[in-house]
C-alpha cells in the first residue's frame, strides 16, 4: 500500500491549461501504479484547459464548483460529484465561468505505459 498526503504531492504543469494548479497523486514520478495517473487539479475563475485533444483517456470528477465542459461543441456543466469520460483523441475543451474555485480529480491512462 501507498499512502499519499496532500502535503506530499508534487505539482505539475499540464500543456494548454490556464490559471489552475495541478497536484499529481500517483502515477509518472509519483510512484504507484504504471498504467494509469491521478491528479488533483484546482482551477481558478477563468481557468481552463484546451481545446485539444490528446491520445490519453481521461475521466474527471468534479469535487467542488461548477465545470463547463464543451466537446463537438456541446457544452455541459459539471458540478458536485459529477463525473465524465474523455475519450481517446477526443477534443475537448474546459473552463470555469463561475467566481469560485473548480476542484477536481483527474484520472488518465499513463502516456508512458
Amino acid at each position: 500500500m501507498i499512502v499519499r498526503k496532500l502535503n506530499d504531492a508534487k505539482s505539475y504543469e499540464a500543456p494548454n491549461h490556464r490559471a489552475y494548479s495541478s497536484l499529481r497523486l500517483f502515477g509518472m514520478d509519483a510512484g504507484g501504479p504504471t498504467k494509469f495517473v491521478v491528479g488533483l487539479s484546482h482551477f481558478l475563475p477563468g481557468g481552463g484547459a484546451g481545446p485539444d485533444s490528446s491520445p490519453t483517456e481521461k475521466v474527471y470528477v468534479v469535487l467542488s464548483g461548477r465545470l463547463t465542459l464543451i466537446v463537438d461543441g456541446k457544452e455541459t456543466i459539471l458540478g458536485p460529484s459529477d463525473s465524465c469520460y474523455i475519450g481517446p483523441n477526443e477534443k475537448r475543451e474546459i473552463i470555469n465561468r463561475t467566481n469560485e474555485v473548480v476542484t477536481m480529480i483527474v484520472a488518465m491512462n499513463n502516456p508512458q505505459a
